[in-house]
């Protein structure tokens, strides 16, 4: 098969749509169930790109939460603490497997954003990983294989009509890629970056101490950027994504945003949350706003109006803006990748309250000094890419 028609294009309003392949070539996908849309499409294959990408630098089963043609999260499969079990609600799932270990990572780092999302595996999905996607609200999933049983789970999803994608793992796709915009086909040549850990040899910082295990977080970093809708930072942590921020005109807003998204991470790891009393009949994503809401600036509005009641069996303590201060600043070797340049030392000052240590970025700007300077008052270690990584 080298067409399959969709449904409709991004709106329901832009008809006809559909994928093909030019020449007679067959597509490298099986819709297995499901009907997947043309947003579900350029969500599947450019997270396929970056798991493939992740799996390839790191030797580690990959997975990636997508959303409107940006990651929402993505990780290796390194095992969850028992705290990561918790706040990603899968502490009733014993000991996961590698793979479901990565997804679990990747929903979690952000799981209001990936509400409604489209998965991208590495590996052939085993049932652990299935069993994860199956009590998740999501869209649908891409993989280069499912094990029988993982398979039947997931098209009992949604009353059997859950977008469960194949992708032959050997498809390479043309060395040109080409798109249209108001009539006009743009061409160009395929970003094929190969991103390793030679990329981050260029240490420009007075610290120049860079562990193996900064360089594998500054590598899923960078490979997330890769397919990251630009401008675009990313911050990392032992192995996922805690914080990204995308498609932002102005750098230090993507560096505030990810920077944000990094901070509830972490916030939702503190006491005053792990131990929140929540009612029993609460779903996940109830969960999720709440606790949202609670380490945010209008927790003491929403306590004190008498909502907590439909939440929590008892009314919890505030968490005060001190209280959340000195827990963030025990968050440390963070690593932060940016698609291009930083211009100015703010990113870096932004950085540092969110407990960022190593950063790599391609350098090139006429105040690249400055933002050296920046890193060494902070003992951050930097290194200069000299590759920009931008995503339309």
């Amino acid at each position: 098969m080298n067409e399959l028609e969709l449904k409709y294009g991004c709106n329901p309003n832009q008809k006809p749509s559909r994928i093909f392949m030019r020449g007679g070539m067959e597509l490298p996908i099986t819709v297995l169930c499901g009907r997947p849309g043309y947003i579900n499409f350029m969500d599947a294959l450019n997270g396929w790109q970056l798991v493939k990408e992740l799996k390839e630098a790191t030797g580690l089963p990959a997975a990636t939460s997508f959303k409107h043609v940006s990651p929402a999260g993505a990780a290796v499969g390194l095992p969850l603490s028992d705290t990561l079990k918790k706040i990603y609600w899968v502490e009733d799932m014993g000991e996961l497997s590698p793979l479901a270990c990565a997804y679990a990572r990747a929903r979690g780092a952000d799981r209001m954003s990936s509400f409604g999302d489209f998965i991208s595996l590495s590996d052939v999905c085993d049932v652990d990983t299935a069993k994860l996607i199956k009590r998740e609200v999501s869209d649908g999933v891409i993989a280069p294989g499912y094990e029988p049983e993982a398979l039947e789970l997931l098209k009992s999803k949604k009353n059997g009509n859950y977008n469960v994608i194949q992708i032959d793992p050997d498809y390479v796709p043309e060395e040109i890629e080409r798109k249209q915009v108001f009539g006009v086909v743009f061409e160009q040549g395929r970003n094929n970056l190969k991103i390793d850990r030679e990329l981050l040899s260029n240490v420009v910082t007075e610290n120049r101490e860079l562990p193996d295990s900064a360089k594998i977080d500054l590598m899923i970093s960078l490979i997330t950027l890769k397919y990251t809708q630009s401008n675009s930072v990313c911050y990392v942590k032992d192995g996922q994504a805690i914080g990204i921020g995308a498609g932002q005109q102005s750098r230090v807003h993507c560096t505030r945003l990810a920077g944000s998204k990094a901070d509830n991470w972490f916030l939702r790891q503190a006491p005053q949350v792990l131990n929140l009393p929540f009612v029993d009949t609460i779903k996940r994503a109830d969960r999720d706003n709440a606790i949202d809401v609670y380490i945010g600036d209008d927790c003491m509005d929403v306590l004190a109006d008498g909502r907590w009641e439909r939440i929590f069996k008892e009314k919890p303590p505030v968490f005060t803006r001190e209280e959340k201060r000195a827990w963030l600043d025990q968050m440390t070797d963070v690593a932060l990748g940016s698609d291009a340049f930083f211009p100015f030392g703010d990113n870096i000052d932004r950085a540092y309250k969110s407990g960022v240590k190593y950063v790599a970025q391609p350098g090139g700007s006429v105040r690249d000094d400055q933002v050296i300077e920046t890193c060494n008052q902070y003992g951050m270690v930097m290194a200069f890419t000299g590759i920009r990584l931008f995503h339309h």
